[in-house]
């Protein structure tokens, strides 16, 4: 449940209103220039020029959203399935929450899982404005529905008529499956971190059912696709998120280009314009998600598609165009490690939690790196020599890719240190290497890891924790310890054994 001490407060503030003096009647706020169809670029005083990492709007405004996580029967294909209730939280994928790092949202780090029943408030600032999205990081729930989306009004890098909001591509799975028992095909027994590498060796990868697209496909006879209706000579903003045009990726402006398909990891977003400028007799058109299939096979890939029509078509006939060619290496098998090290944490018993106790040692298995000088420019290289890539993702900062590419890396590899790229997640390539760089300075607990569901299950993360002895400072120890307190005495009651990395 988000903002719930806001909207407290606000109740209080309201019951001593009648004691105070009279005030004015509110003016109108007069509407600034810019964010016009034909002025983009320009949000009030603010540009795609401006640096939100040090002038960001203070707009005076609290929004508040409240999330209720409830057992239900879903079908977003035609196939029901049930979702059940269990322990939470709640990742604001891409926000930064700068000097909120209990705010982050992430079991056995930052908090511990929220229990059923229970509520908990994250407040954080919007410092950052494009497309991200909210999502669980307890065990396979995101990956099971609990996510949506998070839009962030500012200025943009190209001109649009019409916002469409935000476009989510996932694959589904008509079972639930316990993240212990993912690899297991019989679903027989339960697994433990070890017979799941034996597991994968002998199984290969899971076999999800199908692929939605904004929460909807066809299975079979049953279900409906994704459709919407353009005007001819409209242009349209798509923010498509893996849970034309590209004009923004992972909150981050970047100089348009033109490209007829769009590579996106897992966690990743990129904001696409596309104009509906086809001859008219134009009719129908498909929208494609074509997975990548080294990760995971999904039984009905062929068909992960959309509908585009054109308004005033009367056609109601199957789109009938051919897809773009998309290349991609899906070879071998993976395993699951960083940092030579398989992350092992304890949902009862988070990292901050650790911290505020005055803890300074970690074990192997708690994957810690620790930065303790504010101000510093660090740099990670990330290398597989397996043939398949990954989307790796750091909480709490942007980072800037200054290589990336095949084969292994060496000092003979060029750095771009001339603007290169800066994401959140961004494709360690397979048998590849990733060279990042950030500045510590956000201090937290931040998780870094694959966002393959069931590589960071099984302990594909390690953790920085940047500037440890400010940490506590900034961290509701009450609140923190209250949460892990009602999960605790959930875990014992229902006898709720872990069998996961944690995240």
């Amino acid at each position: 449940m988000l903002a719930a001490s806001l909207l407290r407060a606000s109740a209080t503030l309201l019951g001593f209103a009648s004691a105070l003096p009279s005030l004015p009647m509110l003016q109108p706020r007069v509407a600034c220039s810019g964010n016009t169809a034909s002025t983009r670029s320009q949000w009030c005083d603010y540009s795609i020029d401006t640096d939100y990492s040090a002038e960001v709007p203070d707009t005076g405004v609290t929004r508040e959203y409240w999330l209720e996580l409830t057992d239900v029967v879903v079908s977003p294909d035609g196939i029901s399935r049930s979702a059940m209730a269990n322990g939470t939280s709640i990742h604001f994928h891409g926000i930064r929450q700068n000097y909120t790092n209990e705010m982050d949202g992430v079991a056995s780090i930052t908090q511990c899982p929220t229990a059923p029943g229970e509520k908990i408030t994250y407040s954080w600032r919007a410092a950052q404005y494009d497309s991200s999205w909210y999502h669980s990081h307890f065990a396979l729930q995101a990956y099971q529905g609990i996510f949506g989306a998070i839009i962030i009004n500012g200025p943009a890098t190209a001109n649009y008529d019409v916002d469409m909001g935000t476009i989510f591509l996932n694959d589904w799975d008509h079972q639930v499956r316990p993240h212990h028992l993912i690899f297991q095909n019989t679903l027989t027994h339960p697994q433990t971190v070890d017979e799941l590498f034996d597991s994968a060796q002998m199984y290969g990868p899971p076999t999800l059912a199908n692929g939605l697209i904004n929460g909807t496909n066809t299975y079979k006879d049953g279900g409906h696709r994704w459709n919407t209706t353009w005007q001819p000579g409209t242009s349209y903003r798509l923010r498509l998120v893996n849970a034309a045009v590209v004009i923004a990726s992972d909150l981050v402006p970047v100089t348009p280009y033109n490209t007829t398909a769009v590579t996106i990891g897992m966690g990743q977003r990129y904001d696409v314009i596309i104009t509906a400028d086809q001859p008219p007799t134009a009719s129908n058109f498909w929208l494609r998600a074509i997975p990548q299939s080294a990760c995971s096979e999904i039984e009905n890939a062929g068909d992960i598609k959309g509908i585009i029509q054109y308004s005033g078509s009367a056609s109601t006939a199957p789109p009938s165009t051919t897809a773009w060619p998309v290349a991609y290496n899906s070879d071998n098998l993976f395993r699951w490690y960083l940092n030579s090290t398989t992350m092992q944490l304890s949902w009862s018993d988070p990292t901050l939690s650790q911290l505020l106790s005055g803890k300074t040692s970690f074990t192997a298995s708690d994957a810690v790196v620790t930065l303790p000088n504010a101000h510093e420019w660090v740099y990670f290289v990330i290398t597989t020599t397996l043939g398949v890539p990954h989307p790796i993702h750091l909480h709490g900062h942007d980072f800037f890719i200054i290589a990336q590419g095949s084969g292994e890396y060496s000092d003979s590899v060029q750095l771009n240190l001339d603007n290169p790229p800066r994401r959140d997640t961004a494709m360690l390539p397979a048998s590849g290497f990733l060279a990042i760089a950030f500045e510590t300075d956000n201090l937290g607990a931040w998780l870094m890891h694959c966002h393959i569901g069931w590589h960071a299950s099984e302990g594909f993360a390690m953790q920085f924790i940047e500037r440890w002895d400010e940490i506590a400072g900034l961290t509701d120890g009450r609140a923190l310890g209250d949460t892990c307190a009602k999960w605790g005495e959930h875990a014992q009651v229902n006898g709720i054994l872990q069998h996961d990395s944690g995240i």
